[in-house]
């Protein structure tokens, strides 16, 4: 590739990164306000330290002889001071243009109320803490769903009308019913019922003593939270493939492929799905970085301490700094993946080169 041509894939992809920057800074500060209920949040949080500021004064043995005025001032002026040290005693949009600002920075801040296991209250810790978890579970879930559907979908373009290919179509509208919901039965029969496999967490308490006893004990807790999703997602991941397959199979190069008398197995691979890849790759990226932030009910139902727990806890509890924290993340995630796909797309793909 001569040096134009560098400059011109150089330049595509800044502009690229520029267009994508400015739309996670759009996606922040919309979660940011949001997360603030447009500064109400703050009004919330300035009662709790009135309240919090009154009880500390009536328990305060120092003043016990000043009249309830004197009371009230001292009550005004700590008040005051803590929305200060906290920065609410600035407008809420000149805040939240600050906070912006650090969140893009990945300055994420502390937590309003959260801590992590090990007591920090940095946003930073707290998610850090928790996200291999979720990595862990809902990767793993999206590869076995993922290279499933791939294989069954291949496979039944080559049957198409055959007993099986029928039945997963009869099975697909299964799949709208949510992972989380076959999940609570799957415990009441493997749980409840036949007594063989953990309703849900991380790990037994006491953990096993030994390394491969501790992999193979986790390992066992991921069994339901990994076949609830199966279930729930397979019939029309392998529907959608097939469908897909399908059509790359019609193209009149396939055609002449199969008149020329090459091999199955090397028009599938060179002429049907390698043309499929760009579409492909993309569905599992964004199926990936899905799984590993859309999955708060799921982990609630299997008790598993993931990042979706923490996203659960930050709602529950008006934790702005923890759920911009997360938005933020994840919206990296999803910059990266996107810059990351069009160069894969240029390598796989000779039109997108071009």
């Amino acid at each position: 590739m001569n040096i134009e041509g560098i400059k011109k894939i150089l330049t595509y992809f800044l502009k690229r990164a520029v267009a994508v920057f400015i739309t996670i800074a759009i996606a922040i500060y919309l979660t940011i306000v949001i997360a603030n209920a447009g500064g109400y949040v703050d009004k919330i949080i300035e009662d709790e330290i009135r309240m919090n500021v009154a009880m500390a004064i009536r328990n305060d043995p120092t003043v016990r002889g000043f009249t309830d005025e004197q009371k009230q001032k001292i009550i005004e002026n700590r008040v005051k001071n803590e929305m200060r040290r906290r920065g609410l005693d600035q407008p809420f949009i000149i805040r939240s243009i600050y906070h912006l600002k650090r969140a893009l920075l990945l300055d994420l801040g502390t937590a309003s109320s959260m801590t992590s296991d090990s007591g920090s209250m940095l946003v930073k810790n707290i998610i850090l803490e928790r996200i291999p978890l979720s990595i862990l579970l809902f990767t793993t879930i999206t590869l076995i769903n993922f290279f499933s559907a791939l294989y069954l979908g291949l496979k039944l373009s080559r049957r198409y009308g055959s007993f099986l290919d029928k039945l997963i179509v009869y099975l697909s509208p299964l799949s709208t019913i949510p992972g989380w919901f076959y999940g609570i039965f799957l415990i009441m029969i493997f749980y409840s019922w036949l007594h063989i496999l953990p309703p849900g967490g991380f790990i037994d308490f006491p953990p096993p003593p030994t390394l491969l006893g501790r992999i193979l004990n986790i390992a066992k807790h991921m069994i339901l939270p990994i076949l609830s999703w199966f279930i729930s997602s397979i019939f029309l991941s392998t529907y959608s493939e097939r469908n897909f397959f399908l059509i790359y199979s019609t193209e009149d190069y396939v055609e002449v492929a199969k008149a020329k008398g090459l091999p199955d197995k090397i028009i599938e691979r060179r002429y049907i799905l390698r043309p499929a890849l760009p579409p492909i790759i993309t569905s599992f990226a964004l199926a990936l970085i899905s799984s590993w932030m859309g999955a708060i009910v799921t982990e609630a139902v299997f008790n598993w301490p993931g990042l979706g727990m923490v996203l659960s806890r930050a709602i529950g509890s008006f934790d702005a700094p923890v759920i911009v924290g997360v938005t933020v993340i994840y919206a990296y995630l999803l910059g990266a993946t996107v810059l990351l796909l069009d160069f894969i797309y240029a390598l796989i793909d000779p039109r997108v080169r071009v």
